[in-house]
């Protein structure tokens, strides 16, 4: 209510003037209030904890506002206890002055009245803006929320600023509407909940950013007699976004999540310089080394390492992309959408001249930014990916299916066909489900048109459904946390990335139950696939790009060693001596050729004589065992028996080789940060280096 509107509210009221005495102890009351406010704003200093104000962005109009939040939030929350001691002043003296009529006494002469009222009202404002104005701009924010019920946000408050409303306030917007209901002060649920002080006046729930992101949960492979198991099958994965998931968590001084942590895709992060093959007729072939369990005693591991065929660029063929570009609100924030720019710039340095580039973008709707356009007219993709901004809910769905469209419309047989999905995984409008998705992605991928899914930044992060929405496109899942690791993926690592060798490519180990009693693969728990799957060339499994490495592990027991689990009461006893040969397993690598439909086989026996293999491929696979136990270790190190991360520390610095871009010094530098990382972070800290998390508008409760 404005001025104007107080005026004529009062002046048409057929009320008696106020006592002189009353109206000053009214006065006095109000005063007192405001400064018992500012009293408690001092006092609570200490417990400080800046938070994001839903409130003030929707008000926020002027370029300093936005540069100075801080300043703003305190500036509101004190007009705006201001404009409360007011108004209870005015409504005060009207109840006083209605109790005095009803008492007898008082004149009539209210319009000279009310306009005292409102001058001194005024008069009162000036010298608090005034004495504001000469205070510190630091103003110290109340930890503490005041007493008494405070507001709900409704969605009328939001709906009246829609028009003007910013990208990180549609943001706080979703998640309101999402919140849980019925917090009440000081009961924060487990999830991170925080209080924190919202800058507008209000205090606010919020959610801490660490730990909402979503990984799916797969037990660890567990033992398998090889008497009643005795096949293993999986599809081969060479994904490397949970090593960067995990190194910015360590990086940020917390444990990572464990779901977070697959042994598999850590282990292939780096390069190995196994043997390479001689064509691309074979695009690869396996390297198979036996050597003793570094954390079980009377165990060993088998370490399978795959070098695939790597293409010149000169021959690599051309290349048909759409960078399919989440710009919804949620990735406005540095390590997001700026990181995204920066890194598709460098992709574009790795490409021919004649490869397309498309942009697609998504957020409350999707729509086509680039028409294919050659990378030779390099100028004007950079400037259609610098115009991009964020804003906006999630449609992700619908950007997905957009992209695919204009990769049909310009598919090339002879070329890559390829959509680059780059997101913080926030779907929530449009195609959401995600079997839906998958399905329409399987279907795209029969077509010859793959997914390639890059990650960027955390609170939200859906990793569960990008390994999916990967693994069904027949593309790579990566996450870019620095240009450093931008670079990598996309310029080092480009043909791995871009240009697939092999598709469909599955393992499958026989162990001999004569030589070997159990076994355990150790990863590739999402990878797994019945016996059956091995030999049927409808079924899907993993791709390998040009010159990609991939690495797998088993732990296995030999006969004579003590097993986990003990033999069967009425099975058939193991013969003493090996009724077959000296074979410990035999290794099958089932693959197609990029543009073909049937499967073709390599074979590999498995002896003791593997024990003595090359002295480079020794200490490479001595370099993936340190990694595995690692991620283990992180895991929860349930089979890793003795293991300490002083043991990973010493087979990393006895194996490191050959480091080039120092992937494998900034791993033991991990490991250095695990020993005294925290299990969770600080609260008030989402783990991100100081940033606070968003606050939620929940209903609020009285103390």
């Amino acid at each position: 209510m404005n001025d104007e509107e107080l005026k004529q509210f009062f002046s048409n009221m057929d009320v008696p003037p106020p006592d002189s005495e009353r109206k000053k102890e009214a006065l006095n009351m109000a005063v007192a209030a405001f400064e018992a406010q500012k009293s408690a704003i001092s006092q609570n200093n200490s417990k400080i904890r800046q938070g994001s104000s839903w409130l003030a962005r929707l008000i926020s109009q002027t370029t300093s506002e936005r540069k100075d939040p801080m300043q703003n939030s305190n500036r509101k929350y004190i007009y705006g206890g201001l404009a409360t001691a007011c108004f209870a002043l005015m409504v005060g003296a009207n109840y006083i002055v209605t109790q005095s009529t009803r008492s007898g006494g008082g004149s009539t002469e209210v319009s000279k009245t009310m306009a005292d009222a409102i001058a001194e009202r005024e008069m009162n404002i000036a010298s608090a803006e005034q004495a504001l104005r000469s205070e510190s701009s630091a103003m110290p924010i109340p930890a503490e929320p005041p007493q008494g019920a405070l507001p709900v946000p409704t969605e009328e408050s939001f709906a009246m600023a829609e028009a003007d409303m910013t990208a990180p306030a549609m943001q706080t917007r979703s998640a309101a509407k999402m919140a849980p209901q019925g917090a009440i002060w000081g009961a924060a649920p487990m999830a991170n909940m925080v209080m924190g002080y919202d800058g507008g006046g209000v205090y606010a729930p919020q959610m801490e950013v660490e730990g909402r992101d979503k990984f799916s949960h797969d037990e660890e492979n567990s033992v398998k007699q090889v008497k009643a198991e005795p096949v293993s099958t999986f599809s081969i994965d060479v994904d490397t976004a949970s090593y960067s998931f995990v190194r910015q968590s360590l990086d940020n001084g917390i444990l990572p999540q464990k779901d977070a942590v697959r042994v598999e895709e850590m282990v292939n992060y780096f390069d190995y310089a196994y043997p390479k093959p001689q064509s691309k007729d074979e695009p690869f072939k396996a390297n198979v080394v036996v050597k003793d369990s570094p954390w079980n005693a009377g165990k060993k591991l088998m370490t399978v390492g795959i070098k695939g065929y790597d293409v010149e660029k000169t021959s690599a063929p051309d290349s048909n992309l759409v960078f399919l570009i989440d710009t919804s609100g949620s990735m406005d924030e540095p390590n997001k959408l700026p990181l995204l720019k920066q890194s598709f710039s460098m992709l574009l340095d790795s490409l021919k001249p004649t490869d397309k580039v498309s942009i697609v973008v998504y957020a409350g709707a999707a729509g086509v930014v680039l028409q294919p356009t050659e990378v030779s007219k390099k100028n004007e993709i950079l400037q259609a990916l610098q115009n991009l901004s964020a804003g906006g809910s999630t449609a992700g769905g619908e950007g997905i299916r957009l992209a695919y469209e204009l990769a049909q419309q310009n598919f090339d047989k002879d070329a890559v066909n390829r959509v680059m999905l780059a997101t913080d995984g926030d779907f929530n409008v449009g195609i959401t489900e995600p079997n839906e998705l998958e399905g329409f992605i399987e279907r795209e991928r029969e077509k010859g048109i793959f997914l390639s899914v890059i990650g960027f930044g955390t609170g939200n992060y859906n990793d569960a459904l990008m390994q999916k929405l990967a693994q069904n496109g027949n593309g790579v899942a990566a996450y870019i946390d620095t240009l450093n690791e931008a670079r990598k993926v996309l310029v080092q690592e480009a043909g791995a990335t871009l240009f697939p060798i092999a598709k469909d490519v599955k393992i499958q180990v026989e162990f001999n139950p004569s030589s070997v009693s159990e076994y355990r693969l150790v990863g590739y728990e999402t990878r797994a696939l019945a016996t059956e799957d091995f030999n049927n060339d409808k079924v899907d499994a993993g791709d390998i790009g040009a010159g990609a490495e991939v690495t797998a592990v088993y732990e296995f027991t030999p006969i004579g060693s003590t097993p986990l689990i003990d033999d069967s009461r009425y099975a058939p006893k193991a013969e003493e001596k090996k009724d077959m040969s000296d074979e410990i397993a035999f290794v099958k690598i089932r693959y197609k050729l990029p543009e073909e439909s049937t499967s073709k086989l390599i074979t590999t026996p498995v002896t003791d004589a593997n024990e003595k293999a090359d002295t480079t491929v020794i200490r490479e696979t001595n370099w993936a065992e340190a990694v595995a136990g690692f991620a283990q270790l992180l895991k929860g190190g349930k089979f890793t028996g003795t293991l300490t991360y002083d043991d990973v520390l010493k087979a990393a610095n006895a194996n490191k080789g050959d480091d080039p871009f120092g992937y494998r010094s900034e791993f033991i530098n991990l490991v250095y940060k695990a020993k005294t990382a925290a299990s969770m972070p600080a609260q008030g800290n989402g783990g991100q280096g100081g940033e606070y998390p968003v606050p939620m508008p929940q209903p609020y409760m009285t103390r």
